[in-house]
């Protein structure tokens, strides 16, 4: 007699998520082409002994593959991912191809396959170091069954598919200082296993344009009030002008540190203490300026019965994407924090290098009055 139990409608989905759980764990993961499969490993907490490991089954077939951001850091002008071999797979190498700032390029490297692009994948959902050892396995081979699969087409279609998947898991009132009418509805997916928050301050009327922000999560700035960033200033100021102004909807995102996570997000951090600016610190690590989406928002915001919104946001990232993702962007609004010593530079950079609306010259001159 066997038992079988359909445990989700959506077996590749459901691979996926259990493959970010592995890699998360440091466990190797299986993935499974229509030209073959690879075991493919996270670097982050690779060991001597772990290195011996791949090794023994690489058999000197393995590689390592690295972002585009990551090779421009190494010396090379990238826009897309690319491979190196590892026909030893040594710690220390791979440690400094995929992290120190001081490294440069030690060997040739080839085009990433469409297989290297999703395990980069993998790792990003996963919000671990965008950088993976990769062996391709001999067809006929016997894996593991304790080894977890996936399909590397569901990795591309991960996020996707999640973004359509989203659902509310629970809501209730919850007064806040300055809004004591404010509720809080929780959504789950929209990005890998995290759920999703929307804050509906006071009672907007979402027939007409609703004031709308979407706000990333910044445990170091809105919990503990960084003073490298103005996000807790944004965050609560928002609140504060909503409960004053006909209420709206407030979407806490968890996409710390630009979607790169709180780990690299104190990594770096520690490139900035170094003289690096948040978008070259963040490169280092292999990530591009933003890895952001914001596409799940949009859906939030339909399932609340939103379709007209007048944002408040000092990012054009944000307004395009709620545009195209078919709401109608009444307005924009900017919202500012306090200018410090220690986030000045963290402004200028957003306002120079991603073309944030931030007036940097108006924000201290009147921080400098008050």
């Amino acid at each position: 007699m066997r038992l079988t139990l359909s445990l989700s409608d959506n077996p590749a989905t459901t691979s996926v998520e259990r493959a970010i759980v592995e890699f998360r764990s440091a466990r190797p993961v299986v993935i499974d082409g229509p030209e073959g499969s690879a075991l493919v490993v996270g670097v982050e907490d690779l060991d001597e002994a772990m290195g011996a490991e791949i090794e023994a089954v690489a058999g000197g077939r393995a590689h390592l593959v690295l972002p585009a951001a990551r090779l421009r850091r190494l010396g090379l002008e990238r826009e897309v991912p690319g491979r190196v071999a590892l026909p030893m797979v040594e710690r220390s190498r791979v440690e400094a191809l995929a992290l120190r700032v001081d490294s440069r390029i030690d060997a040739p490297v080839r085009p990433a396959d469409e297989l290297d692009g999703e395990a980069l994948e993998l790792a990003r959902l996963s919000l671990v170091l965008p950088a993976v050892i990769v062996v391709p396995l001999a067809k006929g081979i016997e894996i593991d069954p304790s080894l977890v699969r996936v399909p590397g087409e569901a990795i591309r279609g991960y996020r996707r598919a999640r973004a359509a998947d989203l659902r509310i898991v629970s809501r209730a009132p919850v007064p806040l200082e300055g809004a004591p009418t404010s509720e809080f509805v929780v959504f789950r997916g929209g990005e890998g296993l995290r759920d999703q928050v929307a804050i509906i301050v006071g009672k907007p009327d979402i027939a007409k344009p609703v004031t709308v922000r979407l706000h990333s999560a910044c445990l170091t700035g809105d919990l503990f009030g960084s003073l490298k960033c103005d996000c807790g200033d944004q965050l609560r100021e928002t609140v504060r002008f909503m409960a004053s102004n006909e209420g709206g909807i407030l979407l806490y995102l968890d996409q710390e540190g630009r979607g790169n996570g709180i780990a690299n997000k104190i990594r770096a951090y520690k490139l900035q203490s170094q003289g690096f600016d948040t978008y070259d610190a963040d490169e280092v690590l292999g990530f591009e300026a933003d890895q952001r989406r914001f596409d799940f928002a949009a859906v939030m915001l339909k399932e609340l019965g939103v379709g007209k919104v007048r944002l408040m946001t000092n990012n054009p990232e944000k307004i395009g994407a709620l545009a195209q993702a078919g709401l109608e962007v009444i307005s924009d609004h900017r919202v500012l924090g306090r200018p410090t010593a220690e986030n000045v530079s963290y402004l200028a950079a957003k306002r120079d290098r991603a073309g944030h609306y931030i007036d940097l010259e108006g924000m201290l001159a009147c921080s400098q009055k008050d």
